[in-house]
């Protein structure tokens, strides 16, 4: 019963990540966002890890501590991705459409925390693969949160910093979720040999 639900919500939670990579790369694209892209990237990831998960589920405990470590170095994919965005922005940090941002970033938040809600109950069962779905969503809400104020920030000052500010800091927060899941995993690892 207790696998079954969790493959629901990881299966419901996948689906909602990759329709709103759709939206938010689009739009990160058209108005040169590293946050929206930095973002846009994360839903990508986050609906490979609820995928795996969704998989891996049948699988024997030290099967799935190597996934979760697997799902650790995919976390790192979106930071990769946002620094070689921000390299290219620095060079000329030209405000994105500050009021596109706040709503496409109102849009990411709302499905952030939809997904956040449905893992809640699972973040503390099974171990590293549910984690690594819950921290992903946790910290997406977290990081939607600072898009939206990185919007509000280029409508009082027309620059592009706000935004490689928070593309930057998604990244690092990506970051240090993918070591807590590889601490988390590496632990699971370790028992299931024992």
């Amino acid at each position: 019963m207790h696998n079954r639900d969790l493959r629901r919500a990881v299966a419901f939670v996948g689906l909602a990540n990759i329709a709103y990579f759709f939206v938010e790369f689009g739009v990160a694209r058209h108005i040169g966002s590293v946050a929206l892209f930095a973002d846009s990237v994360d839903f990508l990831e986050d609906a490979a890890v609820n995928l795996l998960i969704f998989v891996a589920l049948a699988w024997s405990a030290r099967r799935r501590a190597q996934v979760g470590m697997a799902l650790a170095m995919l976390l790192l994919v979106p930071g990769i991705a946002t620094a070689w965005m921000a390299w290219q922005k620095l060079a000329s940090p030209v405000a994105p459409e500050p009021l596109l941002l706040s709503v496409t970033g109102l849009g990411a938040l709302a499905v952030n925390v939809t997904c956040a809600l449905v893992l809640t109950r699972f973040r503390n069962r099974s171990g590293s693969l549910t984690r690594a779905a819950f921290l992903s969503a946790r910290n997406d809400a977290l990081a939607n949160v600072a898009v939206i104020l990185a919007a509000v920030a280029t409508f009082a000052w027309p620059t592009g910093w706000p935004d490689l500010i928070v593309g930057v800091a998604i990244a690092i927060m990506n970051a240090d979720a993918a070591h807590k899941v590889w601490s988390a995993a590496r632990k699971e690892d370790h028992d299931a040999r024992a």
